[in-house]
């Protein structure tokens, strides 16, 4: 079934807020889009994230080690842009608990300006990948290196305090 002439317009621009600070390819903003969920209704307009820096915490003990991953969440962003703790949940785990707990943990601190439908406010559920990337770790397989300028601090995660 073909998608709606809006989902075209509104799904990339969901996910560039979403992974602001991801270091995505356009294969993989294609592939997540069809990951979004609805109810018996698709929004006019999808949700947009509000937060201006993204709220994981790196764990200190696998920061130490460069231990890095992908998280995948499955968010339930409600009518008001909140995302509902007691919904979440990972939906592909980085194989490493800790980086897993750390993002379900960060992700209810996520806020969001709600999805709508013909302006009124509608809940929708979302997946979110968390990327923790330490600046001196090698790329993990499927990264892409090329032409993406040095980052100060991980990718999708804040490091831990006292750590650059």
């Amino acid at each position: 079934m073909p998608l709606p002439p809006f989902f075209h317009r509104a799904v990339p621009a969901l996910l560039a807020g979403l992974l602001a600070a991801a270091c995505v390819d356009d294969d993989t903003v294609r592939g997540m889009a069809s990951t979004i969920r609805f109810g018996a209704e698709r929004p006019d307009e999808m949700p947009v994230m509000l937060n201006t820096e993204l709220p994981f915490r790196y764990p200190v003990a696998l920061y130490a080690e460069q231990v890095q991953g992908n998280v995948e969440l499955r968010l339930y962003v409600d009518s008001t842009g909140v995302v509902r703790p007691e919904s979440t949940m990972v939906q592909t785990s980085s194989g490493h608990g800790a980086l897993d707990s750390a993002a379900v943990q960060g992700a209810s601190e996520l806020r969001f300006v709600p999805a709508k439908k013909n302006g009124v406010p509608m809940p929708v559920s979302v997946v979110f990948p968390v990327y923790f990337r330490h600046p001196e770790a090698a790329p993990l397989p499927g990264d892409t290196i090329i032409g993406r300028r040095p980052a100060p601090a991980p990718t999708g995660a804040t490091p831990p305090a006292g750590r650059p």
